[in-house]
């Protein structure tokens, strides 16, 4: 064995981490690393000596460990194989004509001496990339194309001596004459190379340190490297970064190996074989030639090995072509601080995540958890997500990473690591939630210093958080799902999107009832019908919510409940044209909120009655309440946070707007948004804001300002569209007629088009 085996043996022979062993010894990590690897083959004694000491090694078992670094000094005679061929091109490479138009001009382009890296994760087809590559551009390099595997991810990498030795034998130059000093070589094959023109291909490089001594100035010469790791340190004039294929380009090569009237013949199957492969060229070769090699087989079928992640990794399989021992590769090549997260990553519930989370399930400190996931981002085993800051997950990478977990990790610590974060995300997003509504904190809570803090945190991590409710959904952690249903309540008034608080509000009523709580259940389904009536206009459903609603509130004895309950109902009659009811309902619902002394909702079926009487055609009714409303929330007498007083005030000013527009007092109505908006600038009120933009642009188009109507019109439309809003066909109405009075009558048409979209796709 080598020394770098023996070491790697003897560390997990007493259950030591890299880290433990380099605190005992004094040898940094990065040296125990390099030996591990094979990077560092004969370290001096003293070092040796100091690695056994912290392995309680016996006396025969230092002196092999010693034989072995000694072994590992004496110098090696370079190989005599002469590697000027090229590898056979892969003559079905698929979506890559981009990378090769720009590694052409590159070529173009060359005079001295250039230099490409051609990065990405395991499977993406960095090497035929390459080799296609030098196929086509090596007529344009007189002195020739030279092809070098350095075995990046092997125990042994190639040293660059041996590409030294290789080169020059291959220039031509006898055995004899090519010197034995490392140093006299190298500088040999700098002057060989300076007069000539060369395409030099160095495929699977592990490190910078393994490039950098091959790189020599030649005449119009290009050197290829392709590489897992990103290689930052290297000066090179282009770097491409490989991606996966996209789905026409999947498709396409899985028709060009397993036949295209075949595929043709399944697109649905194919398309979903294409996605469980993640669009990565070597899963999607793979599952390409098991269907070439078993044509009794459906489409269908591979795609049903495929779908459970148990067996996708082991159904990837092909000969000796196998996605999983791609993935061991670059696994084998990290330390153990960044083997271990990259394992718990693989418990993230949602599609990216930042340093926060990877910290929580790791238990490192942020910073610490930073450097690790660049760390893997750089080995090709994470992504950078498209917003900064945060990495994401190759879909096949991480079932690969959930594998080493459930395998190297006691099952206990990998459920207190789930338990670990799906807490943490709990606690952050109640946390987060509080800084709104009536009650809403204005201290800092953790990391989340005020309102635009705890905003962004919801937003960003939208999908753990929801990831983590599902979760302890699914394993009775009952409390928790009501605790953060509760909190979400006032946030889901104006942001996040309808389909999530209705996943959110009905995993609460779920909960409230497995926990037997009677007043929970009803505050649950007071919510889950707010979410259908304001936000899906689900009516019908709502409507028939409401009564379980009632029931559950009466059976709770609380007033608050009953009061909101009845103004929902009077929400969904008025948005069905239910006019009288709704009026009925909404006095009701005051009077049970007076009843039961709670200012805000009294103000909250108030408003909701100016509604209905602006839907009544009493408008100087309905801004009258508006106006009276908002001089209590003005008061203080409400007690409201400042936060919610802002937004509570902005909604006021923009129903105000509404009803001033069916009155045709257009400046009233400018001034009454205009006020909303300054109120806007320090809030995230993505439905009031578009509204009061919507009314905006209306406003300045009666008063004859057609191109001010447009510019707000088109804002408006930009935030309905972000957010959902139910106005956006509304707004793309209005500014249609806009283009229209100005003039423009195919703009005018794109926006009624747009319109009847979003009309049709809402029906």
């Amino acid at each position: 064995m080598t020394f770098g085996e023996l070491l790697r043996a003897h560390r997990l022979r007493v259950r030591l981490t890299q880290e433990e062993l380099a605190e005992g010894s004094g040898v940094s990590v990065r040296a125990i690393s390099d030996m591990e690897r094979g990077r560092a083959k004969g370290p001096q004694r003293r070092t040796v000596e100091a690695l056994a000491g912290v392995l309680s090694l016996a006396e025969q078992e230092i002196r092999e460990l010693l034989d072995a670094a000694k072994e590992g000094r004496v110098r090696r005679v370079p190989s005599p194989v002469t590697p000027s061929a090229l590898p056979p091109d892969v003559v079905d490479l698929t979506g890559r004509e981009g990378e090769l138009a720009a590694l052409a001009a590159v070529a173009e382009r060359t005079r001295t001496t250039s230099v490409v890296v051609v990065h990405g994760p395991p499977g993406a087809g960095k090497t035929a990339l390459a080799v296609r590559a030098a196929y086509r551009l090596a007529s344009r390099f007189a002195d020739g194309c030279f092809f070098f595997n350095l075995r990046g991810m092997d125990v042994r990498p190639v040293h660059p001596s041996e590409v030294v030795h290789r080169m020059l034998s291959a220039l031509g130059v006898p055995e004899k004459e090519i010197p034995a000093g490392e140093a006299e070589r190298s500088d040999l094959y700098r002057a060989r190379l300076r007069e000539r023109s060369t395409l030099l291909v160095l495929d699977n490089a592990s490190d910078e340190a393994q490039v950098r001594p091959l790189l020599a100035t030649g005449s119009g010469s290009l050197v290829l490297v392709t590489s897992r790791l990103v290689l930052g340190g290297l000066e090179a004039g282009l770097r491409l970064g490989l991606d996966v294929l996209g789905p026409g380009e999947s498709f396409d090569l899985l028709g060009a190996i397993a036949g295209r009237a075949r595929v043709g013949a399944e697109p649905v199957a194919t398309a979903r074989v294409a996605t469980l492969c993640g669009h990565l060229p070597l899963a999607l070769r793979i599952a390409g030639n098991r269907l070439a090699s078993r044509p009794k087989w459906t489409i269908g079928h591979l795609a049903g090995q495929l779908v459970d992640e148990r067996r996708r990794l082991s159904a990837l399989t092909a000969g000796d072509l196998q996605v999983r021992t791609a993935f061991e590769m670059s696994y084998r090549q990290l330390g153990g601080k960044a083997a271990a997260l990259f394992r718990r990553l693989s418990l993230v519930p949602g599609a990216d995540f930042g340093p926060e989370v990877a910290a929580v399930l790791a238990d490192l400190d942020r910073f610490a958890a930073e450097d690790t996931l660049e760390e893997l981002v750089d080995m090709s085993l994470l992504d950078t997500a498209e917003v900064p800051g945060r990495y994401v997950f190759h879909d096949l990478i991480r079932v690969f990473a959930g594998e080493r977990l459930a395998d190297e990790e006691p099952a206990p610590v990998v459920g207190r690591a789930r338990r670990r974060v799906v807490d943490w995300l709990l606690g952050t997003a109640v946390a987060a939630a509080g800084f709104f509504g009536p009650d809403a904190r204005t201290t800092p809570s953790g990391s989340l210093r005020g309102q635009e803090d705890a905003d962004a945190w919801l937003t960003a991590e939208a999908g753990n958080w929801l990831g983590a409710l599902r979760w302890a959904a699914a394993n009775g952690l009952h409390a928790e799902v009501v605790r953060l249903a509760t909190a979400m309540h006032w946030y889901s008034d104006q942001r996040g999107r309808a389909e999530t608080w209705a996943e959110v509000f009905t995993a609460g009523v779920a909960a409230a009832r497995a926990l037997g709580s009677v007043r929970d259940e009803a505050v649950q389904l007071n919510f889950l019908t707010w979410t259908l009536s304001v936000l899906l206009r689900r009516y019908p459903e709502a409507l028939a919510l409401y009564d379980e609603a009632w029931r559950a509130s009466v059976a709770a004895g609380d007033v608050v409940e009953q009061g909101w309950a009845v103004h929902y109902r009077s929400v969904s009659e008025l948005r069905t044209g239910r006019l009288e009811e709704a009026q009925v309902s909404a006095r009701r619902a005051q009077e049970l909120f007076r009843l039961a002394g709670f200012g805000l909702g009294e103000q909250i079926s108030l408003s909701c009655l100016a509604l209905v009487l602006d839907g009544l055609a009493r408008h100087e009714d309905a801004v009258r309440v508006h106006r009276e409303l908002l001089a209590n929330v003005r008061s203080g007498r409400l007690e409201l946070a400042p936060v919610m007083a802002t937004e509570m005030s902005a909604t006021l000013l923009v129903r105000t707007a509404g009803s001033l527009g069916r009155l045709a007092r257009w400046p009233e109505v400018l001034a009454a948004v205009d006020e909303a908006l300054e109120l806007l600038r320090v809030t995230t009120a993505p439905s009031s804001l578009c509204d009061a933009l919507y009314l905006r642009g209306v406003a300045l188009h009666e008063l004859g300002d057609a191109e001010g109507a447009r510019a707000e019109l088109v804002r408006a439309a930009a935030v309905a569209e972000e957010h959902r809003h139910p106005r956006l066909a509304v707004v793309l109405g209005a500014l249609a007629d806009v283009h229209e009075a100005l003039g423009d009558p195919v703009e005018a048409g794109v926006s009624r088009d747009r319109a009847a979209a979003v009309e049709s796709a809402d029906r």
